[in-house]
């Protein structure tokens, strides 16, 4: 962060001072101004609801320009890593800063399929559920419960507790987003196997059985790892901020982390492609490709209620370029299963075709985002809908570490404590009430 050669200068029209306002530069992206001062100068507080104008960090793991599409891992943009890297290489790069050598990335990627299996009385904390508990309600809670397992590394403050953390929890996350799985469905657990990739190892703890040899495509582990990917960060959003917020209190690694995923679970954060794929089987059920059009009508006019999921994005305001990525994966996986003329995908696609052909979507460039065309690819896997948040968190987690790492080794680091602007009663007395 480098100070600007200009300030920012606030000026109020009831006579009071004008304030001066330092003015901070980072590496690409826009200026900051710095308020920390204000209220101690002013005895004002900056009201900015969602956050939508308030950098509450410094951070150099993620940048994202919405206005033209770019989204970059440490420098390194997404397009790049998603084709030339796997999520292992991704994960070193998030935590360490630096893509790593061949010797290192041999030795991050035994290091962490070796730690794939969890502690054997995981299985008795399972079974405290019901079968039918959403997966996300399941994960919160396993993922919580590390803390009571791994007594040994709980020391946010503590550089070889958060390593030691860091590796567990990325280890760990499939064996239990597959153990949450099989529980739902009442298959037994599949241990996981140290000759396998981290996303081959992933399908065979979900798809394979006792019964027999469980075979890995490697289409859908190329598509699995590339979700992994195009989901690992992406900046300052809710469920990272909630990540950053829990940590700032000195909590423990594992139970910032489960406050990440109950954030994550909501439909307008994590739950994004788990709504769009709900939204198409509700299309299917009611007509399928002939109310396409009709369909998309409804969405045009802003009385009518009907929501287009899976298009469009808060921060991307071009093509979001995960999208891109994303749509050839989904078009090798559909090709690879012969499902290209399957109801449901054919649905989707001829949504996809009005939303990037009709003006009233490009002009307000509704693009397809990551979402759309991920659930898609899920499904086609196998993976159930309300297990594409699992998915997400699996993902998304190292992530939240390199957040939170991040934040903790920040000399300007304090525990988080928004202000806000009070608009409830006055001061009254009890007395004058009766």
């Amino acid at each position: 962060m480098q100070l600007a050669e200009h300030k920012a200068t606030l000026s109020f029209n009831n006579g009071s001072p004008s304030v001066d306002l330092p003015v901070y530069q980072g590496t690409i992206g826009p200026e900051v101004v710095d308020i920390r001062k204000l209220y101690g100068q002013t005895g004002m507080f900056t009201y900015d609801p969602g956050f939508l104008s308030t950098a509450s960090c410094q951070s150099s793991i993620t940048f994202i320009d919405g206005e033209k599409g770019r989204l970059l891992y440490r420098g390194y943009p997404i397009e790049q890593l998603a084709t030339q890297c796997d999520f292992l290489d991704t994960c070193y790069l998030l935590l360490k800063g630096d893509l790593p050598n061949e010797t290192q990335r041999g030795d991050f990627h035994k290091l962490v399929i070796s730690h794939t299996m969890v502690h054997e009385q995981m299985q008795f904390f399972l079974r405290g559920f019901r079968r039918d508990a959403h997966p996300m309600a399941v994960l919160t809670g396993l993922i919580g419960a590390l803390s009571a397992f791994y007594h040994d590394s709980t020391d946010i403050h503590n550089p070889e507790h958060r390593e030691i953390a860091a590796i567990r929890l990325i280890s760990k996350l499939p064996t239990l987003v597959a153990m949450a799985y099989k529980y739902g469905v009442g298959q037994p657990y599949m241990y996981p196997r140290n000759d396998l990739s981290y996303a081959g190892n992933f399908l065979r703890m979900m798809f394979g059985t006792p019964c027999e040899d469980y075979k890995v495509n490697p289409v859908l582990e190329k598509a699995l790892d590339r979700i992994f990917i195009l989901h690992a960060d992406h900046e300052q959003n809710a469920s990272t901020s909630t990540v950053r917020l829990c940590g700032s209190s000195g909590t423990n690694p594992f139970a910032a982390i489960a406050a990440g995923v109950a954030c994550l679970w909501g439909p307008a954060h994590g739950g994004a492609n788990e709504a769009c794929l709900n939204m198409l089987e509700h299309l299917q059920a009611n007509g399928g490709v002939a109310k396409v059009g009709e369909f998309m009508e409804q969405v045009k006019d802003k009385n009518s209620g009907v929501k287009l999921m899976g298009f469009g994005h808060r921060v991307y305001k071009n093509y979001d370029p995960r999208a891109k990525l994303m749509q050839e994966t989904c078009n090798e996986v559909l090709a690879e299963l012969g499902l290209e003329k399957d109801p449901l995908f054919a649905l989707a696609k001829a949504v996809e075709k009005i939303a990037l052909e009709d003006d009233y979507f490009v002009q307000r460039k509704l693009y397809p985002n990551v979402d759309f065309y991920s659930g898609i690819v899920q499904r086609a896997i196998g993976i159930p809908v309300k297990l594409f948040t699992g998915i997400f968190t699996l993902a998304r987690t190292v992530g939240w570490i390199a957040q939170l790492n991040e934040m903790i080794g920040d000399p300007e680091y304090k525990i988080g404590r928004p202000r806000q602007l009070y608009v409830g009663a006055p001061e009254r007395n009890v007395s004058t009430q009766r």
